[in-house]
């Protein structure tokens, strides 16, 4: 397993992330937590939760309390594994998705997420998007009284412009460490803040990093997936999965990314983090290149 780092902290190349786990469509318990300690047998050591990652409206935390109950029962030492949590959304039980930025919100959120996962100081914590009815400097303030009365270690932002990156960097400066936005081969709209998030030293962690691969764990099983592909024609050539090679492009496109994908089978996370050690020659990279014109995506 390859490392990058977020912030202070040496990470695997490939997190987990843990939304499957939890929402519909989720897998029984047992199968949540054999698929968690299957990312932890491959080496990975960052897990990527949230408080709003849940099913029906009186579950908020089912994940992070999912993901501290499988930490629990692995047989290793899981000390170095960095937990990244968020808040700032909710989900009322109908499907839809809420966002609450308020500032004294997200403090009282990061406090019942830290309880939920054991810690005394959660590792990171992520505001999850930015709240249109709250001016984003009060939002990110908020993650600076966290970081300063010790209920967070370190902040990162997600869903996010690069102007409220430049915004958020200003407030925390060091005590900002992570960008969380959508990035894959089929939605490439955040390279901008993928360039700044390289520039200023931050983490780049792609959510739904898979996208024009598989489909999103919000899709469900109707949802849409592409095929023939640059990057299922290079898996074919490799005798890998599409998904393998996709997440060694995204590694490859700045070392400031780190992909979190989703899983809810063990099989699957498996073989993603097979990814951090999987390299792509100039060839293929050109063949996978966004705007090549072979891709259809």
């Amino acid at each position: 397993m390859q490392y990058r780092t977020i912030g202070d902290t040496s990470v695997s190349a490939i997190g987990l992330g843990a939304m499957p786990l939890s929402i519909e469509h989720r897998p029984d318990e047992s199968r949540a937590i054999t698929t968690v300690h299957a990312a932890l047998d491959a080496g990975v050591t960052l897990i990527d939760t949230a408080d709003s990652y849940h099913w029906h409206a009186d579950e908020v935390g089912h994940n992070e309390r999912l993901v501290a109950r499988a930490l629990a029962h692995y047989g290793g030492d899981t000390s170095h594994v960095l937990i990244a949590t968020k808040g700032g959304r909710g989900r009322p039980g109908d499907g839809s998705w809420t966002v609450d930025g308020d500032p004294e919100h997200l403090k009282r959120a990061a406090g019942a997420s830290a309880k939920r996962l054991g810690v005394e100081a959660i590792g990171l914590y992520q505001l999850h998007k930015p709240d249109p009815a709250v001016p984003w400097a009060e939002s990110v303030g908020a993650l600076r009284d966290l970081v300063e009365a010790g209920t967070i270690r370190a902040a990162g932002i997600s869903n996010v412009t690069t102007a409220q990156i430049r915004e958020a960097h200003g407030i925390l400066g060091d005590a900002l460490v992570s960008v969380q936005n959508q990035y894959s081969p089929g939605v490439r709209d955040s390279e901008p803040q993928l360039r700044l998030s390289t520039e200023l030293g931050l983490a780049f962690l792609p959510w739904s990093p898979l996208g024009g691969i598989n489909r999103s764990s919000l899709d469900g099983p109707t949802g849409p997936t592409s095929a023939g592909t640059a990057f299922h024609r290079v898996a074919a050539e490799r005798g890998v999965s599409p998904q393998r090679v996709a997440l060694a492009w995204l590694l490859s496109r700045s070392p400031a990314v780190i992909p979190v994908p989703g899983a809810s089978r063990p099989t699957s996370i498996a073989d993603s983090a097979l990814a951090a050690d999987f390299e792509l020659t100039e060839s293929e990279l050109t063949q996978l290149a966004p705007g090549n014109a072979a891709q259809k995506v």
